[in-house]
This record gives structure tokens, C-alpha cells and sequence, in this order.
């Protein structure tokens, strides 16, 4: 019982953390406290343990050090392969959307979530966050405002133009810029993370041909020895770039559902946030 309300919990608390671990570590204290407590007053007990869960990932959240100004943060990715067949992976939130919800603070993007990926109702919020309906309706306003400035393109899990990665690695295999900058949109963003264990050689990069002029340096310094596999990482096509059998890099694309570019590469080398699909 206890192991099913962890599948259950889990796209909560990784949706506000986007980070594994901490996911967990949210759960497992929501889940310890329930059971060393009395539960006489429990009418409900999913919607009490994913209520406690939402407000101790907001807790973890308020705790994490804020990024420091000019580095990156990626959220720790998540295989979604058999989505369709699980429904607690099918509510994980989509890469490209963990991303662009960094701009929020933990409470907008809980009220965002709720909202936008599990269809509460501004009166189901109020109750779980115990704030009022009034405040609800303003932090979700708060958000869509300043996530509509971003002005990301919309994504399609299910509009992915086939044979995209397959194009993308042939481009950088041959150094075509040519065909590699037909792949990319006018506005491309290259996101990297290498945590505190690796360094990258750079972590944001705007613009068709500086990204395309930065991802074929990257290849030819670091990447065309090492194997590479095709992957699904929160319901966005990505690629696994592998040592030997030790995975040391995710590349996860943001495609626009208009016009099948890719607007968005995020290069995840940190080892820590690589452990859960390396095991996988």
C-alpha cells in the first residue's frame, strides 16, 4: 500500500522539485509522519498524503539555495518511455516545462501545477495550500504572466517530427552546419549543467549559429568517442551519451509543435542527476 501512494506522490513533489532525490526524501517524511501519527481525523487518506507532500516539497524548495546569477540549473530528468502504460509517469511534467518553470516561486508553481497538470479547481488549491480561492486565482494569474513573457514556444508530446534526432546526429557526425542549423529555430537556447562535479564549456547559449557553432565544438571535443542512444526523458525526445557502459551525458530537445524546429538543447553532465537513468 505504502509502495503504491509513492508512485502515486511522486509527479507531485518531482513537479515542484524537479529533482529525484528530493522527491523522494519528501515523500518518505510525509509517509514516516503519517504512519507515526494518529489518524483518527483522516476522511481521506490520497488526498491528506498528496496534500502533505505538495506543502513539504514547497518547504524543500524555500530551503534550496537560489541559483546563483549566470549559472544553470536543469532539473534532474526522468525517463518517460512507458508513459503510456503509467499513469503516475504520464503526470510528470514535460522537460521543457520544468525548465520555464524555474522563473517561479514555489508557491506560483505549485498553484500552476495543480492547476494546469492535475485540473484542480482554484477551491481544491485554496484548501490544499490553505490559502484563500482570491489568492489562488492571483498566483496562477501571477504565473501564467510571467511564463508568457518567456515567450517559449508551445510543445506537442505527441508532435515530435520523426527521425529528428536521427537528422540531428548525422548534421553533427558530418559537420554540416548547413543541415544542423535547418534543424534549429532562429531563437535556439543551449542550456548546461555540470553541477559542482564537472565543468562545461558553456553554460547558456542563445542563437542559431552560435548554438550550432558550440554543439559541433562539443561533439568533436568531448562526445565523438562515446556511444549514443535515442531516449524519451519527460515525454521529450533525447540522447544518451554513454562511456563504455557509464551514461556521462543527457541531451533532452525542446521542438516546437509549429513548426517541428528545435528551440531548446539541455545538456545534463552532472553525475548526480544522471544516477536514476543510469540504473534505469
Amino acid at each position: 500500500m505504502l509502495k503504491d501512494y509513492q508512485h502515486i506522490l511522486f509527479p507531485y513533489a518531482y513537479n515542484i522539485l524537479g529533482a529525484v532525490e528530493d522527491a523522494k526524501d519528501a515523500i518518505q517524511d510525509v509517509l514516516y509522519n503519517y504512519l507515526a501519527t494518529p489518524r483518527e481525523n483522516v476522511d481521506n487518506e490520497k488526498n491528506y498524503l498528496i496534500k502533505s507532500v505538495i506543502n513539504q516539497a514547497i518547504n524543500i524548495r524555500n530551503k534550496k539555495k537560489q541559483v546563483k546569477l549566470g549559472d544553470v540549473w536543469l532539473p534532474e530528468p526522468v525517463a518517460t518511455e512507458g508513459a503510456d502504460s503509467n499513469i503516475n509517469l504520464h503526470d510528470i511534467a514535460s522537460y521543457s516545462m520544468l525548465v520555464l518553470l524555474e522563473q517561479l516561486n514555489p508557491k506560483e508553481r505549485a498553484v500552476f501545477i495543480l492547476k494546469e497538470s492535475f485540473g484542480y479547481s482554484h477551491e481544491e488549491i485554496a484548501e490544499v495550500l490553505s490559502i484563500t480561492t482570491e489568492g489562488s486565482r492571483k498566483l496562477l494569474s501571477r504565473a501564467r504572466t510571467r511564463l508568457n513573457e518567456s515567450k517559449q514556444p508551445a510543445t506537442n508530446r505527441k508532435a515530435i517530427p520523426s527521425g529528428i534526432l536521427d537528422d540531428y546526429i548525422h548534421a553533427i557526425r558530418s559537420r554540416n552546419t548547413h543541415t544542423l542549423e535547418n534543424l534549429l529555430s532562429r531563437e535556439v537556447t543551449f542550456f548546461a549543467d555540470g553541477g559542482t562535479k564537472m565543468n562545461v564549456v558553456k553554460k547558456v547559449s542563445v542563437g542559431l549559429h552560435e548554438v550550432a557553432e558550440l554543439l559541433l565544438y562539443i561533439y568533436e571535443k568531448y562526445d565523438k568517442d562515446l556511444s549514443v542512444v535515442t531516449a524519451e526523458i519527460n515525454h521529450q525526445p533525447a540522447l544518451l551519451y554513454y562511456n563504455d557502459t557509464r551514461l556521462v551525458a543527457c541531451q533532452v530537445f525542446g521542438v516546437s509543435a509549429a513548426d517541428g524546429k528545435i528551440f531548446q538543447i539541455n545538456n545534463v553532465v552532472d553525475p548526480d542527476k544522471l544516477k536514476t537513468i543510469d540504473k534505469a
